[in-house]
């Protein structure tokens, strides 16, 4: 389900990603990523570094090897291990001296958080942010307090949005969907019209959260005619229907490309033209279409994109891109397909 599936990936950045201990090295004498390959008779792992490179880590003879658990930022409080504790798979930081040409990276220390170990952290987080997580969109923004918009069985209701002691916020770089890229911020630069997420706990009679999580971002949804397709470059162009303004629509991992079965349009569209809030029984549908990629589109072909806003105004990178959506847009009687007020609420970003 999209809860599910836009949440996962956020609580593992949060965890390993934003740990202070990660973070306070300077990038010429350490490789931060994931383990792809171990010999630990040639003392040699492959690291997948977060920005995509390989970096072959030695670990010399006299390198230490410590575990800490996930979030944890103090190195004191980490264990001592052997190489043959690490596995493929666990996240590390390994620190030393970059090889000549800056290949390879000559290791005398390495951190590691388990693959298990960050699966187990993720898990609990993820039940309590659907325990105690919200989603809507900023309704009234201030410097001390946020207004929220927030979706319910019930219909849609306001909630205030306080920082508790010690809260993180964070917003969205422009363009970008990956939480990875999202940056400190806080309150004061939210926008009425942004979507936040945030958890905490709230107030008896459940007006108001003090949040202990924040993360905002700009997004938009459009809908357009396909011009031209750029698989090299991962990208869409089109002409958007409203303003009739040519756009370059980027795909990236983090994007999710669908096509609706006509079933599934026709019952989106009966209830957009009534103006009736989506249900989550359309929204699971919208979720178990087929995948679809690039090469499945075609010039001319009508899709609705929900992406994030950059500082271009004629770019959009996508978090949702669907096709199969022209009974949605074209309305009885009307000559020419819009996307009226329908609005793509498939969450924010690759959380």
């Amino acid at each position: 389900m999209r809860r599910e599936r836009t949440l996962r990936v956020v609580y593992g950045l949060v965890l390993v990603l934003s740990s202070p201990l990660f973070a306070q090295t300077a990038a010429t004498d350490r490789a931060l990523g994931a383990v792809t390959k171990l010999d630990v008779g040639a003392r040699l792992l492959t690291v997948k570094t977060d920005a995509g490179a390989e970096v072959v880590v030695t670990a010399q003879p006299t390198a230490s090897f410590r575990r800490v658990a996930p979030g944890e930022t103090d190195l004191q409080k980490a264990a001592t291990i052997a190489l043959t504790d690490i596995s493929v798979g666990d996240r590390v930081l390994a620190r030393g001296k970059a090889g000549a040409n800056g290949n390879g990276l000559a290791a005398t220390l390495i951190v590691v958080m388990s693959k298990t170990d960050i699966a187990q952290k993720e898990a609990a987080e993820r039940a309590d942010w659907d325990r105690r997580g919200v989603t809507g969109v900023v309704t009234t923004a201030g410097a001390d307090q946020i207004v929220i918009n927030v979706r319910t069985a019930a219909g849609v209701s306001p909630l205030v949005v306080k920082l508790a002691p010690n809260a993180s916020v964070r917003r969205y770089a422009p363009g970008s969907v990956r939480f990875a890229d999202a940056r400190p911020s806080a309150l004061n630069e939210i926008q009425a019209g942004d979507q936040l997420r945030a958890r905490g706990d709230r107030t008896a009679d459940g007006s108001t959260m003090n949040a202990e999580q924040v993360v905002s971002g700009t997004f938009r949804t459009i809908a357009g005619l396909v011009v031209s397709l750029d698989p090299q470059q991962n990208e869409v162009r089109l002409n958007d229907l409203d303003s009739k303004k040519p756009l370059v629509v980027k795909v990236n991992a983090a994007s999710s490309l669908r096509r609706l079965e006509p079933q599934v349009a026709q019952a989106i569209a009966s209830r957009v033209r009534v103006g009736a809030e989506r249900s989550s029984d359309l929204q699971q549908m919208i979720e178990s279409s087929p995948n679809i990629t690039l090469a499945d589109l075609k010039a001319g072909d009508p899709i609705v994109v929900s992406g994030a806003a950059g500082t271009n105004a004629q770019e959009l990178t996508a978090i949702t891109l669907l096709a199969g959506v022209e009974s949605i847009l074209r309305r009885p009687g009307a000559k020419e397909m819009s996307l009226g007020s329908w609005t793509l609420d498939l969450g924010i970003g690759d959380f």
